[in-house]
């Protein structure tokens, strides 16, 4: 089994990693949990359920009571509505401060599942088992939230889990849209902050067929290193965390004006990074390997052009409802070179012009 300790100065926990650990989630509770569960409240989405809930409610011994939710797939249910009916279920559950949610699911269910165990009582405990590629990002790190229609992720809160447990068997079921959307936060952090990662993912990477499980576990351990160590330095999005945020603000624009849904999150955010990596030439003065950058991605079936249906005014109206966004001013992450990252502010017109010449491709 390969771990991975994130040791933040709210809460140290573990990332554990291995092939079948959905059929060991109770056990691992008992012997992780100082304080033992009064109840479980598992929340799943509609795909994942019918795979895998079974599985993680048998991994439990009969005295624990145990409740469930299952919501439909997609970004569309991190909504209002679908919060509230969570909240709803766990009040008529009877949930208290000793009980502990599990996320079971993708990032989608990690970050709503997240965002009602932080507010659920003030705040119980949560465990991340995460079933897709996308959310090895998303359930390390303890930024928890819902969209609302004017932005993505916009409201939330920050709430690490106890553990995340990793069951890389889950990953094999996935499609090869899940697996490029998941692979977008992979490829992120070697490009912002291990060059020797990223050059092998370009090396090893060739295909989403055929992977082995030694090198997926040894990928994901490596990817998720990247995330623990800047997570550590700065839990709270104040400083290096921004990093993460690399290819996000066009990213996210682009989700918010298509449609949550439309493309997926790790899709829409290789299409900001390769606009990123493009601005930072423009702001920075520095040459990076954009084309090789894209080839490596089109051999893996990405898109990496801005939808010709998006504007870019529209899109830079988003993008200035960004959270990074200060006193009006965007700030972008950029790349001095692979491996280093850097957060500019960029002024409108050359954001502007900077979309307006991706769009004309």
């Amino acid at each position: 089994m390969k771990e991975v300790t994130v040791p933040t100065a709210s809460k140290k926990y573990t990332v554990f990693i291995e092939s079948g650990l959905r059929h060991r989630v109770g056990r691992f509770l008992q012997d992780t949990l100082v304080k033992a569960p009064s109840s479980v409240f598992i929340i799943s989405d509609s795909n994942v359920a019918q795979r895998y809930l079974t599985d993680v409610i048998n991994s439990f011994e009969s005295s624990i009571q145990i409740y469930e939710a299952v919501i439909p797939s997609g970004e569309a249910s991190k909504s209002f509505s679908v919060y509230e009916q969570l909240l709803t279920k766990a009040l008529e559950s009877g949930l208290d401060r000793q009980s502990v949610i599990i996320a079971l699911g993708g990032g989608v269910v990690g970050d709503i599942a997240g965002f009602v165990a932080a507010t659920y009582m003030r705040g119980v405990r949560f465990i991340q088992v995460p079933t897709t590629l996308l959310a090895h990002d998303s359930s390390v790190g303890g930024k928890v939230a819902i969209n609302h229609a004017l932005g993505k992720n916009m409201v939330g809160a920050f709430h690490q889990p106890e553990a995340v447990l990793y069951d890389t068997e889950t990953l094999f079921s996935l499609p090869n849209h899940e697996w490029r959307s998941g692979f977008a936060e992979v490829m992120k952090h070697g490009l912002i902050r291990r060059s020797d990662f990223y050059q092998w993912l370009v090396n090893e990477v060739t295909s989403f067929d055929g992977l082995s499980t030694e090198l997926v576990n040894e990928m994901l351990e490596r990817s998720i290193a990247v995330k623990a160590e800047i997570v550590t330095e700065d839990e709270k999005e104040l400083g290096i965390r921004a990093y993460l945020n690399f290819g996000h603000t066009l990213g996210h624009a682009i989700e918010t004006k298509l449609g949550y849904g439309r493309i997926t999150h790790g899709e829409a955010v290789v299409i900001g990074m390769v606009f990123a990596m493009k601005l930072s030439e423009v702001v920075m003065q520095t040459t990076l390997p954009v084309e090789q950058f894209k080839a490596w991605l089109h051999s893996l079936q990405y898109q990496t052009d801005i939808p010709k249906e998006l504007s870019a005014g529209d899109l830079l109206t988003v993008m200035k409802k960004d959270k990074k966004v200060e006193a009006g001013a965007i700030r972008m992450v950029l790349l001095r070179c692979v491996g280093e990252a850097v957060v500019k502010e960029v002024d409108d017109s050359t954001l502007l012009q900077a979309i307006e010449k991706a769009l004309e491709g």
